[in-house]
């Protein structure tokens, strides 16, 4: 479930990449020697297990909700399709990397590091001089879509929270108390496990909750069946267009995994066996989305919740399963909040003296989480927020920056192709990612403030 990294990654960066190499010199730079000796890298089991967490986000417990608002199989047909789409953004991010190695002569990059390394030398002279912005603008997106994350379980939480003391299968935003008032109590728990400085001790968690999450999945297959009313053939098949960009939001985000892609490829025996990771990983997280959201809205139909545990009824094991994706959701929201964290901590401590790095590390951990909840707390929608999140970030993230790194790598080396096919290529994937971007984010938003007050 941690769509996190471990801390190195985000300290190669910030130096002057030049070229080193071209040609075919560059393609024979041995990358893989080159790392440094240490941590123990993953085989292609590991690798594929380890994609599958990191791209297994909160959402895919909400996919069913957005499944509701585009239609049974419209949804089913282009979660298939998001899923191919968002393995090739990751194929695309780790490719270029592996490409601008042997160029800069430098063995491993983070998602930022290569922003920078490929506007820093690519063939587009009058923007080098950007490249930092470039890495500051990807390091703000990652972050965005890491802390909007956060405030997503600190609301998933809190309904979570609400079912279980009210004892009823209705939640809403009203009653004694009203959400909010949940969301606002979760602030202190929060704040203490965001406390946690240490990735290691919260890592562990994520094999527990990848098995929570296959319980679900399971448990959603098992209920739904139980109570649909109709075949899923009397589904409806398409409902609007604004309900089909709400749905890519959440769809897209509930699979995406572009934060870590790097921190994946970096520790892998064998990366350049990336592709065939990949299509392990991301097979195992379409199959996983395309339950929860087929049988989820399939099943418990128009009046569906998220997350999907509030359509369970209010019987001992679904309880159970109730609480442990209540838990997981927690510690989840620290896995999610430390890396990015993590990013803003690295900029921000400058300012102040190494000596009192541990208070104000503290401080600011829990000015982010106050941030967090007073958010969480103004728009508590969990699919809304979701479809922001992933038509805002996943497009950028996903499919404009990827597309450009790549157009950089391709236009002296080996070049646009027969009538500058790569060019349009490049065109096709951010003309999508701007669509969804703009269109996407709007439509979403407009439904998030619209249900929030």
């Amino acid at each position: 479930m941690s769509r996190s990294s471990s801390r190195s990654p985000h300290r190669t960066g910030h130096h002057k990449y030049v070229i080193k190499a071209t040609g075919e010199a560059a393609r024979n730079y041995d990358f893989k020697a080159a790392r440094p000796p240490g941590r123990k890298k993953t085989n292609l089991i590991e690798t594929i297990g380890n994609l599958a967490k990191s791209c297994l986000g909160g959402g895919v417990v909400a996919i069913h909700e957005s499944y509701k608002m585009c239609g049974l199989w419209t949804s089913f047909v282009l979660t298939i399709v998001f899923g191919f789409c968002i393995s090739y953004a990751m194929y695309m991010i780790a490719h270029s990397a592996q490409r601008i190695y042997g160029r800069v002569q430098v063995p491993q990059m983070s998602y930022p590091d290569l922003a920078e390394a490929t506007l820093e030398t690519g063939p587009f002279v009058s923007i080098r001089k950007y490249s930092k912005c470039f890495r500051y603008l990807v390091d703000f997106t990652i972050c965005f879509n890491l802390f909007g994350s956060c405030c997503v379980y600190q609301i998933m939480m809190a309904r979570t929270i609400k079912q279980l003391v009210e004892g009823t299968n209705e939640v809403s935003l009203e009653g004694n108390p009203p959400l909010r008032v949940y969301i606002i109590c979760l602030v202190v728990p929060c704040t203490l496990l965001g406390m946690i400085t240490s990735l290691k001790y919260l890592a562990p968690f994520s094999i527990v909750a990848d098995f929570i999450i296959f319980t679900v999945a399971c448990a959603t297959v098992h209920y739904a069946s139980k109570v649909a009313e109709t075949s899923p053939l009397d589904m409806p098949v398409f409902k609007t267009v604004a309900g089909l960009f709400e749905f890519m939001g959440v769809c897209i985000f509930s699979m995406e995994g572009l934060g870590a892609v790097m921190a994946v490829e970096n520790n892998m025996e064998e990366p350049r066996n990336m592709g065939r990771a990949l299509f392990g990983g991301m097979s195992i997280v379409v199959s996983i989305v395309v339950t929860i959201g087929f049988f989820g809205y399939w099943g418990f139909g128009e009046m569906s919740k998220s997350p999907v545990t509030l359509n369970f009824p209010l019987e001992p094991f679904p309880i159970a399963l109730k609480l442990l994706l209540g838990f997981m959701i927690y510690v989840t929201f620290a896995l999610n909040f430390w890396f990015p964290f993590d990013l803003m901590w690295y900029y921000i401590k400058n300012k102040y003296d190494p000596s009192k790095y541990w208070l104000w590390e503290r401080i600011y951990r829990a000015i982010f989480i106050c941030g967090i909840t007073c958010i969480a707390t103004t728009f508590p929608n969990v699919s809304k927020f979701i479809g922001v999140l992933g038509s805002f970030c996943i497009s950028n993230m996903g499919f404009i920056y990827p597309a450009f790194i790549e157009l950089c790598l391709d236009w002296t080396d080996p070049g646009l192709g027969f009538m500058m096919w790569r060019f349009w290529r490049f065109i096709l994937i951010v003309t999508f990612g701007l669509t969804l971007c703009v269109v996407g984010t709007y439509t979403n938003v407009k439904g998030l403030i619209k249900e929030s007050f």
